[in-house]
């Protein structure tokens, strides 16, 4: 009974890996909200060129650093240690905020910042994420997953809290937004703390002495000899990518709609809050009722929130409560469980290498995607969000249709 009870809990490695991501989160989150208002008053000058550098910093930062995924979680295999891994690339992306301090000197720097943290996170992703599934029973990993997303998004919560808190002393009530570059390096230089705090929660981490160093082939960027609902869930999911462009455009879309910037922060703490609130019990579903339904609704939901995001104006600006709300429930119906198919799928001597493959092809995806989404932002802003919700519609029909259900 006691060992029944045992395999049920999600154990120390879950909860520090959890709290990693907490603290986390409170840092990154009190910058990522800001960025195209930081970008916006960077570029005073080319108010035409805000969407395309913005879907650039975007696709770029995501989409390069992701191929490090896959081999990070290689590594992890190789050496047979996972924790190294995760230390490094927590510490590289709290140490890239200090790049923030330069950008009034050129929007490039903002791309350097932008980039080293999506380093920190490729480098640490799969072997994370490998280290989750290892330190848990295989009937509890949804609700592993599940955890750490909703401590992801609580510190998120808690991130864009202390934004909001600190930035409205700052607004410029006139522009309804912040005007001041002290503002935003205030808010960089306070945002280090966290990050480190995220680090130091690391290290009393215990990896499983049964996890050994794997004979694994060197990664590849093939679907050659992986599992077959593997290859078309992989599939799908790049589909998805195609037109799941940064979040920085459904910010700067409510901004458009003459929403002030304090109103934008709360609607993303809504987005957080719902995201952080659903998804252990969601992630824990779907260990019952199968991964594969419930990420069909979330698909679903992403579409038809993504289209309305798309035809919202001034006039109608108050239904944006709804729309972030509802995208939180799609992150909650999602992310997490995502994670947990593939490790469901995935050889346990590769895991970490099958792990970061899944990170690279999402984050390669987001190259096209944000610049795609840039071009067409500047064309017409509501046409990224039309076509995010038809590569969303195109991916639902590829699971549905092709992923078996067991």
């Amino acid at each position: 009974m006691a060992e029944k009870k045992a395999k049920a809990g999600l154990g120390r490695n879950v909860i520090l890996m959890g709290l990693t991501s907490f603290f986390t989160d409170i840092s990154s989150e009190m910058i990522y909200p800001l960025i195209q208002a930081f970008v916006t008053l960077v570029m005073a000058s080319a108010k035409g060129m805000i969407g395309p550098v913005l879907g650039m910093i975007e696709g770029m930062a995501e989409a390069t650093a992701s191929i490090l995924k896959v081999y990070s979680g290689y590594i992890s295999d190789r050496l047979g240690r996972r924790k190294p891994l995760a230390i490094a690339g927590y510490g590289l992306s709290g140490a890239s905020k200090l790049m923030y301090l330069f950008a009034g000197f050129g929007w490039y720097f903002i791309l350097a910042a932008r980039f080293l943290d999506r380093v920190g996170k490729g480098i640490r992703t799969a072997p994370r994420d490998a280290l989750i599934a290892d330190s848990v029973d295989s009937s509890v990993k949804g609700r592993a997953y599940g955890f750490h997303r909703a401590m992801d998004y609580t510190g998120a919560l808690l991130g864009v809290a202390v934004c909001y808190f600190i930035s409205i002393r700052f607004v410029d009530h006139s522009s309804t937004t912040i005007t001041s570059l002290d503002a935003f390096y205030t808010l960089f230089i306070i945002s280090l703390i966290p990050a480190f705090l995220g680090v130091l929660v690391l290290f009393p981490v215990r990896e499983k002495k049964e996890h050994a160093p794997g004979a694994v082939a060197r990664p590849r960027l093939s679907f050659k000899g992986l599992d077959r609902s593997l290859v078309i869930f992989f599939a799908a999911v790049f589909i998805f990518t195609l037109g799941n462009s940064s979040n920085q455009f459904l910010l700067l879309k409510t901004m458009d709609a003459g929403i002030s910037l304090p109103e934008v922060l709360v609607m993303y703490m809504v987005f957080n809050f719902i995201t952080s609130v659903l998804s252990t019990p969601l992630g824990s579903l779907s260990d019952r009722v199968g991964r594969t339904r419930i990420i069909l609704a979330g698909y679903a939901l992403y579409a038809i929130v993504y289209v309305m995001f798309g035809y919202i104006t001034a006039d109608s600006g108050g239904w944006l409560w709804l729309f972030w709300g509802l995208y939180g429930i799609y992150y909650a119906l999602t992310e997490g469980i995502e994670k947990a198919l593939v490790a469901d799928l995935a050889p346990v001597h590769s895991r970490g290498t099958v792990m970061g493959l899944f990170s690279t092809i999402t984050g390669v995806g987001l190259l096209p995607a944000s610049i795609i989404a840039g071009f067409l932002y500047a064309w017409m802003p509501s046409a990224p969000f039309i076509f995010g919700g038809a590569m969303a519609a195109l991916a639902f029909g590829i699971i549905i249709i092709f992923l078996p259900r067991k």
